[in-house]
């Protein structure tokens, strides 16, 4: 890799050598820039389709997080911090448009411009762009933040710094990166990082910051107060340089905003219906049908609000640590599976009102297709046949229950399968034939009433099969470390997934990340398959072959039996007081974080 600060002669050289490539490219800037194809929205858009650029500004709004917090920095991996924070105090070169599969239009920069196979991108920033203290946002500030988030950073950013080959000034407001290898994604990704104020770090420990060292962005708001623990209050900042950037007109509405922080799910939907909080997110469906008939909301105060969306399902669950024993054994995992009595659980918590995961991306045309591997999808998976566990070639479903309580005839194949991977019933405990104990900690946040009672019914069965099941309930603080300790056997499990699937993948299932402390890759996947498929993913040049790479990678996780699937979110349900209002165009992507506050306002 590259010197952060090159040689003067070698940037002499460089310089020339890269104008001399850009002729030959006839590369051309351009106001945004998408993953296959041409943005949607033309160089003259007003503003992004789904965010009403007449909305009113003002008004106080106050949302609820549960657990607590111990820093204000979500840049380095030190700390718990408000997760909302690098969305709404920080900025990027360009920003996402939650309409498109993965497009991006310029924030901090006005134009990009690529290579024809995108071994480099070029960023120009705007002349006005500014941190939230007045100081401009320079060339040296991205360059310094590339390096510091990718060298000290929190580790969801220091993958794309082993990808980048050199970074250097080559104009007053324009900074060109070269990757060391080509990668249609990188140019967005890269266009993704937050930009931080060099200044601000100078003769301070980046990695190691205190919670009173916050950091300066360019973004709409800025923290006013905090109280550990608590809450953090944050305030429109009414110099914010962006206020016309189409990207920007009609989001960040809200003249102030509150966190504040509960001890769980239960204390925090109290508060909510006391009138403590603006709005709350609602995951499940029974619980929505039958607790939201409060007085606020028969007096319309509160209004219940559902949001579709196109994207993927993701993965939700309990997801097995496979660097442990039992739990690498397929043939262990499909009969904790089995033992899942998923249609009575779903119906206990849910009323059944929510369908099950099918695979990673079901719910999109991304996902894998029922029956064996065809066509393309074949032809990628045919090298690892050899290694692929039973049914990715086949074809591969979760296991169906009966619906009853008992579960009888998937208990049955469950203890078939124990059997067969050496686990037979002794003394009426399941053992080996060393006649060690098959035992399972299940490791859950405290206020998690939902997977608690989830995991409740799913003991009693691993029980009846012989199964020793302890539960760990811990505070936020310990379950974090705990997880990147990765000291659990089971825990829930949370991957959202895009339309757009890419180098984030190798951070949630790669090999490269298997075992690293704060791992993404939580299940502890070391597939040779699986890091094939993320790479024809990535190496992709059609929508056809990236469709076929993705269905291939689906079938692959599906299939290794890596969580055991819950129930899939499949429209947003939001509750908010009658005066937040939203726009009548939705975006594909739903009523995420990005979407809600992002483009609603506050009507009195």
């Amino acid at each position: 890799m590259s010197p952060y600060f090159s040689h003067p002669l070698r940037g002499l050289a460089a310089g020339i050598a890269l104008l001399f490539a850009s002729s030959l490219a006839q590369a051309e800037s351009t106001h945004g820039i998408a993953m296959y194809g041409d943005p949607a929205l033309p160089p003259d858009f007003v503003s992004l389709p789904y965010a009403n650029p007449e909305a009113p500004k003002g008004g106080k709004v106050v949302f609820g997080n549960t657990g607590g917090f111990n820093s204000l920095n979500p840049f380095v991996q030190k700390g718990t911090t408000p997760w909302q924070l690098r969305f709404w105090t920080h900025e990027s070169l360009m920003g996402r448009s939650w309409d498109e599969p993965f497009t991006l239009y310029g924030l901090l920069a006005e134009s990009v411009e690529t290579a024809p196979d995108r071994s480099w991108v070029e960023f120009t920033l705007r002349d006005e762009a500014r941190f939230s203290d007045g100081t401009p946002v320079t060339v040296d500030d991205v360059i310094w933040s590339f390096q510091t988030l990718g060298t000290e950073g929190h580790l969801r950013y220091r993958g794309l710094w082993s990808k980048i080959d050199s970074i250097d000034q080559t104009g007053p407001r324009s900074v060109r990166i070269n990757f060391n290898e080509a990668d249609r994604e990188l140019a967005l990704i890269v266009g993704l990082r937050p930009i931080l104020q060099k200044a601000q770090w100078e003769g301070k420990d980046f990695a190691d910051a205190q919670l009173h060292d916050v950091p300066v962005g360019s973004g709409p708001y800025v923290v006013e107060d905090y109280e550990a623990g608590r809450y953090v209050n944050l305030r429109r900042n009414p110099d914010y340089w962006g206020a016309d950037v189409p990207f920007r007109r009609g989001t960040m509405n809200f003249d102030d905003i509150r966190i504040e922080f509960y001890g769980d799910a239960t204390v925090l939907f109290e508060a909510f219906k006391a009138g403590e909080l603006s709005a709350v997110r609602e995951f499940n469906a029974d619980k929505w049908d039958t607790q939201y008939s409060f007085p606020a909301v028969q007096r319309g105060d509160v209004i219940k609000t559902e949001i579709p969306h196109g994207k993927p399902s993701g993965m939700t669950g309990l997801v097995m640590n496979t660097r442990k024993a039992p739990f690498d054994d397929w043939r262990v995992r499909e009969a904790l599976m089995l033992a899942f009595n998923f249609e009575f659980i779903n119906d206990t918590i849910t009323g059944g009102a929510q369908s099950r995961i099918s695979s990673y991306f079901s719910g999109s045309d991304l996902a894998m297709q029922p029956g064996p591997a065809t066509g393309r999808v074949a032809d990628l998976l045919a090298p690892y046949s050899a290694d692929l566990i039973p049914g990715t070639l086949e074809g591969y479903a979760p296991p169906e229950g009966d619906g009853s309580a008992r579960n009888r005839a998937n208990l049955r194949k469950a203890a078939k399968l124990l059997a067969e991977a050496g686990w037979t019933i002794q003394d009426g405990v399941l053992r080996n034939a060393a006649g060690e104990p098959f035992q399972i900690t299940v490791l859950l946040q405290q206020g998690d009433g939902e997977m608690q009672t989830a995991v409740e019914i799913y003991t009693r069965a691993l029980e009846r099969l012989g199964i020793q099941v302890t539960t760990e309930r811990v505070d936020n603080a310990q379950y974090t470390g705990r997880v990147s300790e990765l000291d659990f056997d089971m825990t829930p499990f949370r991957r959202a997934l895009s339309l757009s699937p890419g180098n984030e993948q190798r951070l949630y299932w790669g090999s490269e990340s298997t075992d690293a402390p704060g791992t993404r890759n939580l299940m502890g996947v070391a597939s040779p398959a699986v890091d094939g498929m993320i790479d024809a993913m990535l190496a992709s040049e059609s929508r056809e072959d990236f469709v076929a790479a993705t269905r291939a990678l689906d079938r692959v996780l599906t299939a290794g039996r890596y969580v055991i699937p819950i129930w899939s979110f499949d429209v947003g349900r939001i509750a908010h007081v009658s005066a937040l209002k939203y726009p009548e165009t939705l975006p594909i992507y739903g009523d995420g974080p990005q979407y809600m506050p992002e483009v609603w306002w506050y009507a009195d």
